[in-house]
């Protein structure tokens, strides 16, 4: 099977990490705005309470980073053969069980974390995944309140290439831990989407401690740094969709850590069905197997039926 090509045909590479790296930037500086209850850069208009007839803070950060983003991919590449696809458009682009015709395909979470960025924890994130073919090949994982923003690469001649970079632009190469053994690893795990089935899942690996994160975005980013091992997503009533995941899996795995089903399969973008179910686990590598195959058979027992 061939490689798939790195990028579109006329898109250049350097081009396209100088319009990321500002894009980036500016959506950084348009929710920090809105978090503060400041005026947001850009002509965006100031949030309004819904008292005032508006929707509130969060609506008007996703509303604006929604357009900065979309806008600014498609005036900086007005010929480039790929299809947008965001959080805030997908009722009007998708129809149920028919995948968007397009072979590359950007998919964006204006603000990954809705919850904390209301709460003011600051564990937001904004995701932008190019997909080729149902395969992430480029994931940016912005983290506007610690002022990273991660790259990652995979496909033809980039396997493994991830960094992260500051505002001024130093580059910083991903630490992931050197923890082995599944009672030492750190599991980072939402603070809300818990529930019995998952803590049951939880005690049968026997991992060491857990920490609690917002954005699944920001626990990729806790793994990459080495404060963590690995995240578990296991869905119930609601399940993440295509745009939670697509970016952090693009950069983990290109940083040479793992993002996968716990029987192994690959996550799959662009399906016809944006829900990502089922049990999810991304982890810093070396003890993935081990993982996925434990949770399997846990699984088995704790939910007979369900699918992994």
């Amino acid at each position: 099977m061939a490689a798939a090509p790195l990028l579109p045909a006329g898109v250049d590479r350097d081009v396209l990490l100088a319009e990321l790296r500002r894009l980036a930037w500016g959506a950084a500086d348009i929710l920090r705005a809105y978090a503060r209850g400041e005026e947001p850069p850009h002509g965006f208009p100031a949030a309004l309470s819904v008292d005032d007839g508006g929707e509130g803070p969060v609506s008007a950060a996703d509303l604006a980073v929604n357009r900065w983003l979309l806008d600014g991919l498609g005036q900086a590449f007005p010929a480039a053969d790929w299809t947008l696809l965001s959080e805030e458009s997908a009722k009007e682009q998708l129809t149920a069980g028919e995948p968007l015709a397009a072979d590359w395909l950007w998919i964006l979470d204006p603000l990954d974390g809705t919850r904390d960025f209301l709460q003011g924890t600051g564990e937001y994130a904004v995701h932008l995944a190019l997909v080729h073919r149902g395969g992430p090949v480029l994931g940016v994982v912005l983290l506007p309140e610690l002022e990273e923003l991660w790259f990652g690469w995979l496909g033809a001649g980039r396997e493994g290439e991830a960094w992260r970079e500051n505002r001024g632009g130093e580059r910083f190469a991903p630490a992931l831990s050197g923890r082995r053994a599944l009672d030492a690893l750190v599991l980072v795990a939402s603070r809300s989407h818990r529930d019995e089935r998952l803590e049951q899942l939880l005690a049968a690996l026997q991992l060491g401690r857990t920490t609690a994160m917002g954005s699944v975005g920001g626990k990729v980013a806790s793994i990459l740094r080495g404060e963590s091992d690995l995240y578990i997503s296991l869905s119930g009533r609601s399940a993440p969709k295509d745009w939670d995941m697509a970016a952090p899996e693009a950069v983990l795995r290109a940083a040479g850590g793992a993002f996968s089903h716990a029987d192994g399969r690959r996550l799959i973008y662009n399906s016809g069905d944006v829900r990502q179910a089922g049990c999810l686990i991304a982890s810093h590598g070396p003890a993935h197997a081990e993982l996925c195959a434990r949770a399997a058979a846990a699984m088995a027992t704790i939910d007979p039926g369900f699918a992994l």
